[in-house]
């Protein structure tokens, strides 16, 4: 894929072709494939019946090893259960975690968080009435917060990690899964990305 002049670094795409970005408007739109998803299972040690699956349409690249604010506008047309379009800080395929906003169950749009170290640890947040959401990680030193927002403008924590102290080597970026589906479409706008520190976690910021 051609670089992505919205984030400062370059970014490289799992599958060929599989994201689309307007020159004009910086949206960036993909169709996530079937089947498709990021999550280490922790039934059993990853047992025969539930194994790793890392797979998903991922485009990411490596910022520099300084704070950061990355966020964007997220909206996905669901179709299936944990249809989801997703912020993702990648290590290896044993350590990284993942912001979503994702189709659950229940029907319901929803914020979700995956941290994984090994096995995945896997958070539900709060529900929209709608199927759009704004995103953001933040890196503080060795450690990330992920927030949600209904508008953009007043953040919601939801939750606050580290996935260790060699950041250098993490990469950041854009996930679109369709576990148990066909496929979804996933829009990525207002797409915005800073080498600055979050001053507060908790006040909204």
């Amino acid at each position: 894929m051609e670089h992505f002049n919205t984030l400062p670094f370059p970014l490289v795409s799992s599958h060929f072709d599989g994201w689309r970005v307007n020159k004009t408007s910086g949206v960036l739109t993909a169709t996530a494939l079937r089947k498709t998803d990021l999550y280490c299972n922790p039934k059993d040690g990853f047992a025969i019946e539930a194994p790793a699956t890392l797979n998903a349409l991922t485009l990411i690249g490596t910022p520099q090893a300084d704070d950061f604010q990355f966020s964007s506008k997220v909206t996905v047309k669901f179709d299936s259960d944990y249809d989801a379009g997703v912020l993702l800080i990648w290590s290896n395929a044993k350590t990284w975690a993942k912001l979503c906003f994702e189709y659950s169950p229940d029907e319901e749009a929803m914020v979700v968080s995956v941290v994984t170290r090994g096995a995945s640890d896997d958070a539900n947040s709060f529900t929209l009435p709608i199927h759009e959401v704004w995103l953001r990680i933040s890196r503080m030193g060795e450690v990330y917060a992920f927030h949600a927002s209904h508008d953009g403008e007043f953040w919601k924590l939801i939750r606050v990690f580290t996935l260790g102290s060699a950041i250098e080597n993490h990469k950041v970026g854009f996930v679109a899964q369709a576990p148990l589906g066909e496929g979804c479409e996933v829009t990525f706008e207002s797409v915005k990305f800073s080498y600055s520190t979050l001053a507060q976690l908790r006040d909204g910021s």
